[in-house]
Order: C-alpha cells, then structure tokens, then sequence
C-alpha cells in the first residue's frame, strides 16, 4: 500500500515477491512527459514513484487471498492509482424508509460507497434492466406507497388516480399501510413470491365484490392485472437463469497510451441481455486480472462461464477468488479462433473496442489500420532505411512517427558493422537486429523500451524479408511492411501480390512521410561521414 504525503493510500498492489515488484516500480527512468512522450504508462508511473512518500504491506497465505484482500482495499480506500470501475450504469438498490408512512425508493452508491437519500431498509443491488428496476414506479402503485417527500395537508394527484391511499388526510390507517409495507418487503427478501400475494387478492376481490363494494373489487382488479405483468417479467428472468449463463470480456491495451479497454457482453440462453465499456489506466500491475476481480466482487451475479480474449495472470487462483463471491463453479475459458460462434462474438466485442478507442488517433493512422488491416491501431511507426556508397560509407537510420507525428528523440542511425559487401538486404537485417538488441541486453540505461505497432522498410520484398527475419529471430512479432518507391507498391510477407493504395489517402501520405524522413535521416549521416573521411 502506496502513501502519499497526508498518508492517504494511493496505489495497493499484490506480488509474490514485494521486493521485486516494488523495486521494479523505482527503477523506471525519471522525467516528465514531454521527454517521454511516446510511452504514456512509465509518465504515469514515475508520477505515482513522486507522490510516493510511505509505503505499508500485508502477507497472506496463498494467491486468493491477496486477490480479495486487494479487493476489498481498493473498494474500501479507493485510489486514485487504481482500477476503479467506471461504467455508464451503477448497480441498484431498492430503500424502504423509516419513516412513520414508509416510502420506496431507488437508492445508488455515492464514491464512498455510502447510500444517498433517508434511512431505511435496503434490498439489492438490482442490475440496470432487472424487473424490479423498470417496475418501481408498477410496485408503489400495487402497494399504494406514498411518492411525496412529505406528508401534504390535501391529497395529490396520485390518489385521484388510485395510486395512494392517501395517509396524508387520514384515509388509510397505519395498521393497513403498514400491511402494504409489510407485503412488498416479504417479495423483496424472497419470503413470498408474487403468485402468493396475487391469490391473497383474488380472495379479497371476491369478498368485496360479494360484499357489494365494487370500487373497492375494480382497485384490486388493477392491482391484480399489474402484477401478473409483474410476474411474467420475473418468470422470465428466472427461466433464463436455468439455462447457460456466461459472460465474454474483450480488453484490447494501448501501451503507449497506457490505456486499457474493456467490454463486457452478458449472454443468458443464448441471448445477449447486457453490454458494458470500462477503462482503465496501465499502472503497476493494474491488468485483466486485477480488473476481473473487481467487476465480479462487485456484481449481483456471476456467470458460470466467462470467456476472454487472452489468459489473465495467476488465472487459477484469480478463478478460486472470484468463486468466493457467488455459490456455484466458475470457470475462465480463452477463446480460440476455432470455436466460430464464440469467436464471432468476442471479435465482435474487440470490433466495437477498436472502434470505441479509435477516437482518440488521427485520421490518417485509423485509415493504415483499416487498409493493412491491422489487429491493433499502429499509433508508434518504425520506419528503417539503408543508405550506402560502397562499403566504406554504408549506414541504416530508423526514424519512429508518434500519431502521425515524427519524435525525433527516438531516432536512431547505425553504421554498417558486421556487412562487409554492399548487400542491401544484409544490412537491413543488421540494423533491424539491432534497434531492437535492447531486449536481449536488458540495459537498465536504455529507455525506449516501448516496441512500435507497426514496422515499415524502404524497398521491395527482399528488403522485407530481411528485416522479418531479424524480428523472428529476436523472438518479436510486429506486422511489418515495405514500400517500393517505383509504384508506391505496399508489399506484407502475409500477401503474395502488393497492395496498391489510393495515392490521395491520408495512409499513404504517412508511410511516404516516414519513409522520406528515414531517408533524409541516413542521408544525413552518410554525408557527415564522408565529410569526416575526406578531412581525414
């Protein structure tokens, strides 16, 4: 648990190893953010390391217990570092006030997780959708429950409209108010179903109308006709439960935003029934498991199935933790392309994400994504270029586009070492070998370590080839691609024939800037090179 300066917590984390995971956090390079532009998520981190002024930690037995325990703290000190659910809907609750003549009302969780409005009894959460939820307004007229803040001195319009029994002047007694009061909260708690309350009234219909008072016999008539509304509604929900229950939950991850998109897709009997979008800040080990464990700690109801686009971390203790929260099996399934149905769906999720996150990039970098059609949005280009008069003045230049934009800081030049003849593809593979070397080396020193979206080379396929080879042979995958200057032409090692894009789209206009700027970059320092010869 992280502390700033008035000791309030700020960031609550788990580990296996504090020492580790706590250190890790110091050894991340200082600067603002302007110095580090690209990478979104080490700014964001060394700005919690600044405020950082106590830290405090807990031990637990085994891995679920420290993802409940992180649970519960985050909800109960809520940092600012932290995953916090934010989603266009809260969770609902139903409140019966203690007051002389009770009243019903819809209740929602203030920051502090405290209940706003009067005191009272509190039955939820409901989530948005539920029956309950859409038929508050369906239950105080069932019951006839007050609507008014207070009680008047005349009768408003609800009782012309048989809504209220109006206790305000006298018209009801406590006795049979709280009767009502007393009939809503046994249906809330379970004690009685709705079918047991409609029988109830049958009876008392059938003795007001063979008492002759019909009024009274039309009222319970309507009462009767909105309740078995009411009961349908409930029926439905309770069929749908009976069957399979599962949840699929997409994340896509911006690294050098250092933003996280998430969807949920609730799915009952094979119908969709919900859909939420959260985000969240990639900080410390905030990631899919610490998000999961949030949302379900905090959700009414648990599916037996929850389908993911990538393995959460510890996922087996992550299963056992979420278990604790409901009372029946759960499991964590990876969707793989082979199942089509479910694989529709979660690309479908992943669809509406990439949409979603897609508002935030230029046009021209939404346009490459499309057209090369990319898995992710390529917000951080590579682009590598060879430039040589001989072998004695041969060198590479990798120039990097942030959003569209060059980030000069992060360019780099090489001088050919380890070719010896003027191999074009040769050299291409050194130098992309190369930019990349520092994750073999591990170097603390070295502070780029944020690998781009995507790679391009200046030529045709042989230059292509080389610098594919280089990136598998590092262990990396990064799409990658070259562009021939004689037509423009795009060649990907996934396509047989290049592609042709439109010469006036914005996409082509960005590769072609990179590529000019990659050449301009090695020209450059081809030239200073040989000026240093010739002076020698």
């Amino acid at each position: 648990m992280m502390k700033d300066g008035d000791d309030r917590i700020i960031y609550i984390g788990k580990a296996k190893n504090l020492r580790k995971r706590v250190s890790s956090y110091f050894k991340q390079p200082s600067g603002d953010a302007a110095s580090m532009g690209y990478d979104s998520s080490r700014w964001k981190t060394s700005k919690l390391i600044s405020r950082i002024r106590d830290l405090d930690y807990v031990l637990t037995d085994n891995e679920v217990e420290a993802f409940l325990l992180e649970s519960n703290l985050i909800k109960k000190y809520r940092p600012i570092f932290n995953i916090e659910l934010k989603d266009q809907q809260r969770y609902t609750y139903l409140k019966v006030t203690n007051e002389p003549f009770p009243r019903l009302l819809v209740a929602r969780r203030n920051a502090n997780g405290d209940l706003y409005g009067p005191k009272g009894k509190v039955y939820g959460p409901f989530v948005y959708g539920s029956s309950k939820f859409l038929t508050i307004g369906l239950l105080r007229k069932i019951f006839k429950i007050r609507i008014c803040n207070k009680l008047p001195k005349k009768p408003c319009l609800e009782y012309f409209l048989r809504n209220c029994d109006a206790p305000c002047i006298n018209n009801t007694t406590m006795q049979d108010y709280m009767k009502n009061i007393k009939s809503l909260q046994n249906i809330l708690e379970g004690k009685s179903d709705i079918s047991k309350f409609m029988g109830e009234m049958e009876v008392e219909m059938k003795q007001a109308s063979q008492n002759r008072d019909y009024e009274r016999a039309q009222q319970i008539r309507d009462t009767l006709h909105r309740l078995r509304n009411l009961s349908v509604k409930q029926k439905m929900e309770k069929a749908a439960l009976r069957y399979s229950n599962e949840e699929y939950v997409g994340i896509i991850k911006l690294v050098h935003e250092g933003v996280a998109h998430v969807m949920t897709l609730r799915r009952r009997n094979g119908v969709i029934s919900d859909m939420k979008k959260f985000e969240f800040e990639l900080l410390g080990d905030n990631s899919l498991a610490s998000f999961l464990c949030q949302y379900y700690s905090s959700s009414p109801e648990i599916p037996q199935l929850i389908y993911v686009n990538e393995v959460p971390e510890s996922s087996i203790a992550l299963t056992e933790s979420i278990k604790r929260f409901t009372d029946h099996d759960v499991k964590i399934i990876l969707v793989s392309d082979k199942t089509k149905e479910k694989g529709e769906l979660m690309d479908l999720i992943l669809r509406n994400l990439w949409r979603h996150a897609e508002n935030g990039f230029p046009p021209e970098v939404v346009e490459l994504k499309e057209l090369l059609h990319l898995s992710a949005i390529p917000s951080v280009i590579d682009c590598f270029d060879v430039s040589n008069l001989g072998t004695k003045y041969a060198v590479g230049a990798c120039t990097r586009f942030v959003n569209g934009k060059p980030q000069k800081e992060c360019y780099r030049r090489f001088k050919i070492k380890l070719t010896f003849s003027q191999n074009d593809f040769a050299m291409m593979h050194e130098i992309v070998s190369r930019r990349y070397s520092f994750l073999k080396v591990n170097n603390p020193q070295v502070t780029e370590c944020t690998l781009p979206d995507l790679i391009v080379v200046d030529g045709g396929k042989g230059q292509l080839s080389s610098a594919v080879s280089a990136l598998k042979k590092a262990g990396l995958h990064i799409p990658c691609i070259s562009i021939a200057k004689e037509n423009e032409s795009i060649y990907s090692p996934n396509l047989i024939s290049p592609i042709q894009i439109p010469r006036r789209t914005q996409a082509l206009k960005l590769i072609q800037n990179l590529r000019d700027e990659a050449h301009r970059f090695g020209l450059a320092y081809n030239r200073h090179l040989r000026k240093l010869g010739d002076s020698d």
